[in-house]
């Protein structure tokens, strides 16, 4: 499951000189996690950190809904709620090639699959409690499974029917048992995850923010404005969805394993809501807050770059924008047509409207860097070919696509691009008709409000050409882009809810990435190999044109310090200091 992603901001070319300003920021504004500092033994409090205390004053354009962490599918809501809940397994706190894979949180042990893939045993820590008081128990752990399903949690499908009895759930959630899926032994403290069929994505997906263990009390409907209480450094103890958010130090929490949940810095946690991009960057720079949860609008990066250097947070995501092409119809039906356009397409001037190479580069495959399975791979550049592809992406060659449209026979015919509002797409957007006209097409654009965009461009009946879209991956994984984006079954024709976009469908590629998959079972290494070579299979096919993939830039306030970035939780807000 994948969340798109726009960002609203203006159009811009950068200075040079701010280029580099803001590049230099890179090296130092994101901070790797110290190792694992002593556990505290008791039930007490962890005593405070150096450069503990103060109120962490932060401002975003608007609230993410639903407080409820097994249903809020929302990306500010993640960063509030990463401090505040935990799972039974965690992906590393710091940033780095180790943030992966899994490492336990909640359980003591990240379990072997057991009878081919089948089982998995859990062993539960001792010792912690919700910010309610009550310690974690294992029932505390099956409740959660079930009130997935209950409460209608939106990946309940897509990432427990593994689980025995989890079609049962889904059939009828209020009824939900999963009594053969999971089993307890209070007395061991021991929790077992029974599946139907093997699930290579298991582990990460016990660490994905939807399976955060609650009371087991906690009501099996949305929870809505109300926070149920969790067992991570900070508690919500207040909300208004128009106005603002507040979170204070849990008085239960101990540090159990400082790389998967860390103590917190900030005493107070605050969250202002309504003020727009402009203004949000404005206060932050006057010192008013002390960090801006959207990314800093194009048009001042010069003046931040300038001016604020050292406060500029730049950091990676997994997140990339891509022209999805149509295979079912003319002329991404052909091969050589859609081969033609990612040869041709001018990757440079989509990364200058992201802002310049400081915070964005050329991508021309369909893993994304800093995700499991990637390995640079540019089959579409200048002197480079599917067959023989290059470490990067370098020029286009208009000559080679040229060539390749004659070969198709497609000169000529009609193309309407299908994109978003956004000033961002609408410059992408236009350089593709651009390119399109060069390689000999009639093409137009045809743009859309971007939440009518993103269903209209799923759904076969309509019949788009190329869509203009963006992807970020749940958690860090090969599959959540290849198989979720290219696979024959996330094709749903007549569906807005067909993520396949592409209606591309090849059951040799199938059965390399579902190998790709199983292989992570019992070698990892072997695993991200396996998709690296599905990668470039998928790429020689040409089912997309991979455009750009962007670094977050957000601004810091002066006396805010210790940023930490990680790919699959953003800003860390209970690492900041406050001095």
């Amino acid at each position: 499951m994948l969340r798109c992603l726009t960002f609203a901001a203006r159009m811009n070319f950068l200075r040079a000189s701010t280029l580099a300003v803001i590049a230099q920021t890179l090296s130092v504004s994101v901070v790797i996690l110290s190792p694992a500092v002593a556990m505290a033994q008791n039930d007490s409090q962890t005593p405070p950190l150096p450069h503990s205390g103060g109120t962490l004053r932060m401002v975003a354009q608007s609230s993410g809904g639903t407080l409820d962490p097994q249903i809020s599918y929302m990306a500010l809501t993640r960063q509030f709620e990463t401090p505040v809940y935990d799972t039974l397994l965690a992906y590393p706190k710091f940033a780095g090639a180790r943030a992966v894979p899994v490492i336990a949180s909640l359980a003591e042990n990240v379990p072997q699959p057991e009878d081919d893939g089948l089982t998995y045993r859990i062993t539960l820590r001792k010792g912690i409690r919700f910010s309610n008081g009550h310690e974690l128990n294992t029932e505390d752990v099956a409740a959660s499974f079930r009130r997935i399903f209950k409460a209608g949690s939106p990946t309940a499908g897509p990432y427990y029917s593994h689980l025995k009895g989890a079609k049962e759930c889904l059939a009828d959630p209020a009824h939900c048992t999963l009594k053969e899926g999971i089993t307890t032994d209070p007395a061991s403290r021991t929790v077992t995850f029974h599946l139907d069929t093997p699930d290579p994505e298991f582990l990460p997906r016990l660490a994905w923010s939807h399976s955060a263990i609650l009371p087991a009390d906690t009501p099996a409907s949305d929870t809505g404005n109300t926070a149920p209480p969790g067992t991570g450094p900070y508690r919500i103890t207040g909300y208004d969805p128009t106005r603002f958010l507040r979170m204070e130090r849990n008085p239960y929490f101990h540090e159990w394993a400082h790389d998967a949940q860390p103590a917190g810095y900030p005493d107070i946690i605050e969250a202002t809501f309504g003020l727009d991009q402009e203004s949000e960057l404005t206060a932050v720079e006057n010192g008013q807050f002390d960090w801006m949860y959207e990314s800093i609008p194009l048009d001042r990066l010069g003046e931040a770059g300038d001016h604020f250097a050292g406060q500029v947070q730049i950091y990676s995501q997994l997140l990339y924008y891509y022209a999805a092409l149509n295979t079912t119809l003319p002329p991404f039906d052909n091969l050589k047509a859609r081969q033609a356009l990612n040869y041709a397409v001018n990757r440079h001037a989509m990364v200058i409207y992201h802002g310049g190479p400081a915070v964005a580069t050329p991508i021309c495959q369909l893993i994304p860097s800093g995700a499991p399975g990637f390995d640079s791979s540019c089959a579409y550049t200048k002197g480079a070919s599917p067959e023989h592809p290059a470490a990067e992406w370098k020029a286009p060659d208009l000559e080679k696509a040229r060539q390749l449209v004659r070969e198709s026979g497609t000169a000529g015919q009609k193309i309407t691009i299908v994109a978003p509002l956004d000033g961002r797409y609408g410059a992408m957007a236009t350089e593709l008709r651009n390119t399109l006209a060069q390689l000999g097409y009639d093409a137009s654009v045809r743009s859309m409000t971007q939440a009518v965009q993103f269903s209209y461009i799923q759904n076969s009946d309509n019949r788009v050409q190329i869509a203009l879209t963006g992807w970020q991956a749940d958690y860090p994984s090969a599959s959540s882009f290849l198989q979720t984006l290219y696979s024959c079954t996330t094709i749903h024709p007549h569906s807005d809810n067909s993520l396949n976009v592409s209606a591309y469908c090849n059951p040799d590629i199938d059965a390399l990435m579902d190998q790709s998959a199983m292989l992570a079972l019992k070698d990892y290494d072997a695993s991200n190999a396996s998709w690296a070579r599905a990668d470039r299979a998928l790429m020689a096919q040409a089912p997309s044109v991979p455009l750009v993939q962007i670094r977050r830039v957000t601004l810091l306030a002066k006396r805010v310090h210790n940023a930490i970035a990680t790919l699959n939780d953003d800003l860390l807000l209970s690492q900041l200091q406050i001095k």
